[in-house]
């Protein structure tokens, strides 16, 4: 996959499809629920576009992100988590997936405490300034591209994606993001 001109937002929550729309007037931006498309048809779609700003629904990292949340609240294998990262890795090498510029992350103080663990410690462990809490779908996501917060960009996922595991609810972050 070629790298993308644009810059890119992941809107995640349950009300990701009205953060989206409230988008798709604006001419700077291409904005679409992808939630069950493919990675093929989310590259396909976000690599044919000349706008600034590509903002959709389509997580590369759901995988990942369900497994580890499942393994800590006792629901999966390790080996199921061990499985999703290598999956993603393997992704990551073959340019077929990668992370975006931003998640915008909808109400984050109604997710479980796990799932803000994987949004707030985990992936904002990697890049604090690429992780962004939003209150709601009704503040105008047009309002937050007019100050995308700057900052280091993501590491490379080989070198963060293989630590996901020792990343513990309650502890990632604190003084590294391994237990």
């Amino acid at each position: 996959m070629e790298p993308p001109v644009s810059t890119t937002l992941v809107v995640v929550g349950d009300e990701a499809s009205q953060a989206i729309r409230s988008l798709e007037r604006f001419p700077n931006v291409q904005a679409a629920s992808l939630a069950d498309a493919s990675d093929d048809e989310v590259t396909r779609w976000s690599t044919g576009t000349s706008a600034p700003y590509v903002v959709h629904d389509h997580d590369p990292l759901a995988h990942v992100a369900a497994a580890w949340v499942e393994f800590f609240d006792d629901q999966a294998t390790f080996g199921v988590l061990e499985l999703e990262i290598e999956r993603a890795l393997d992704a990551a090498t073959r340019h077929e997936m990668s992370v975006p510029d931003y998640y915008v992350v909808l109400h984050p103080e109604e997710l479980s405490a796990t799932w803000k663990h994987w949004w707030l410690g985990v992936l904002a462990a990697e890049s604090p300034t690429r992780v962004i809490p939003w209150p709601s779908a009704d503040t105008s996501l047009a309002a937050l591209l007019r100050r995308l917060p700057t900052g280091r960009a993501w590491p490379e996922v080989q070198t963060w994606l293989p630590r996901v595991p020792m990343s513990v609810p309650d502890r990632v972050g604190l003084g590294g993001s391994a237990a």
